[in-house]
């Protein structure tokens, strides 16, 4: 297992965003976490990427306890993350915005001479925009991209940082379908490639079923069904929560 979240609980004062949730991701594998609006997606990747402190539980990736930890920690031991609402730097280019992640991998990162551009950071920029289409957008500032684009671009920064675990919270949101089915394929294609694992919070159930190979289900923050695609799909519980006890 990469990551191994355990009994893990998160509460907002009354609220509990999540009650006692438990999986584990194998390396190699697309891990989709789904569930109505409200069903503690999103608290669960901050958590698991350090935004939030979990009240009770652990979360480890690969076997090191990082409950806790800041985000730049986390990030640093390889674990990335997207966010819902797309977050670049709007006013820099979008060269640069990838540039920024990349450059803090670098060896001498911190250091003054980091500061200066190197032929190998720029070599990994310039291969990720290729890989998503972005290169000819180089240096356009990142806020005249569209917003598929953008979505890209933050991909393309997370992947910059070297990770071996990609977070995607909702990476296609916004997109028509035909943005969808691409960036659905685009982003299956950059994963096998580059051999990571990825962990995916995803509304769009056509994407959830083409893309993954396990898939969690949250529903007022517990976790009610874990499986493959085909299992979940016809879940009882899982069609109750969606659909409120239909037929289809």
């Amino acid at each position: 297992m990469i990551l191994e979240v355990d009994d893990v609980s998160k509460r907002f004062g009354a609220l509990a965003a999540l009650t006692r949730v438990s999986f584990g991701v194998e390396a190699g594998q697309v891990f989709s976490v789904i569930g109505p609006n409200g069903a503690g997606k999103s608290t669960l990747f901050n958590v698991v990427s350090g935004l939030f402190a979990p009240n009770t539980g652990r979360v480890r990736f690969r076997g090191e306890d990082i409950a806790g930890l800041p985000p730049e920690r986390v990030n640093r031991l390889g674990l990335a993350k997207t966010f819902q609402i797309t977050n670049v730097f709007p006013e820099i280019s979008v060269l640069d915005n990838v540039r920024v992640a990349a450059q803090s991998r670098a060896p001498e990162s911190g250091r003054p001479s980091s500061l200066w551009r190197r032929p190998d950071v720029d070599g990994t920029v310039v291969a990720l925009l290729e890989a998503f289409g972005l290169a000819a957008r180089g240096e356009a500032h990142a806020k005249n991209l569209s917003h598929g684009e953008q979505r890209y671009l933050e991909i393309c920064v997370a992947l910059a940082t070297s990770p071996t675990l990609l977070l995607l919270d909702e990476p296609t949101a916004g997109m028509t379908p035909g943005e969808t089915r691409d960036a659905t394929a685009l982003i299956r294609k950059v994963v096998l490639e580059r051999g990571l694992t990825l962990l995916l919070i995803e509304h769009d159930m056509s994407v959830v079923m083409g893309i993954s190979d396990r898939v969690a289900v949250l529903h007022f923050g517990e976790k009610i069904a874990e499986g493959t695609p085909d299992a979940i799909r016809h879940d009882p519980r899982v069609i109750e929560a969606y659909l409120g006890g239909g037929d289809d």
